[in-house]
């Protein structure tokens, strides 16, 4: 019989394939979640039907930009775990944490495909992805400084390139919140920044990277 003085999560570290496994689930479900707001009513007239179309791009573009994102993410999340052959309480903690916030990216997607220029869907949206962000950061971190948790040791190269992809995002999503609340549309111009950034960073911890 379990110690009543045991933590919650007592029996749950050690092998990471059980974690593995239910984040691809929630990352799979969150992916598909997005797609059902992308839908053209039944019985229409054919210049009901068309203007239909026209009204549904915003959210095809919601569901493309959040899609890309969540595929980021996972990888991103995947590539953490090459490295990991044990967990722990806090990287159970942690990575139940950021799954929270992959599981609320819909809504705030939703958001933003119904009404693109209001201040509050793009600053809310902006903060989940920097929140989401922060907490990949935070899990990465504890990988890189606790050696007991790894395959193998994580380069100071390696893990600074890791820590700076991360924190560009955090820094760039954190900061259109407060663009947002001057103009929404300058706050989503501003993610595109992060695409030849990522790309250049990318290549740059892909570069340093062991695969275990």
């Amino acid at each position: 019989m379990a110690r009543i003085d045991e933590p919650e999560t007592a029996g749950l570290a050690g092998d990471p394939g059980r974690l593995l496994a239910l984040s691809d689930g929630i990352f799979a479900i969150a992916m598909t979640l997005l797609v059902l707001d992308v839908a053209v009513p039944d019985d229409l007239e054919v210049r009901e039907f068309q203007e239909s179309l026209r009204d549904l791009w915003p959210k095809v573009a919601a569901y493309g930009l959040s899609f890309t994102i969540l595929a980021a993410f996972w990888l991103d999340h995947r590539r953490i775990f090459l490295w990991v052959r044990h967990v722990d309480d806090a990287v159970l903690r942690v990575s139940l944490c950021g799954l929270g916030a992959i599981a609320l990216l819909p809504f705030p997607t939703a958001l933003l495909a119904e009404y693109p220029a209001r201040t509050v869907s793009v600053a809310l949206y902006a903060g989940t992805i920097a929140v989401t962000d922060l907490l990949h950061l935070a899990l990465f971190v504890i990988v890189w400084r606790r050696s007991q948790l790894q395959h193998e040791p994580i380069s100071d190269h390696v893990g600074r390139a890791m820590a700076a992809d991360l924190i560009t995002s955090i820094v760039v999503f954190g900061a259109s919140v407060g663009i947002a609340f001057a103009s929404p549309r300058a706050a989503m111009w501003s993610w595109a920044v992060l695409l030849p950034v990522k790309v250049v960073m990318g290549r740059r911890a892909r570069a340093g990277a062991r695969t275990p």
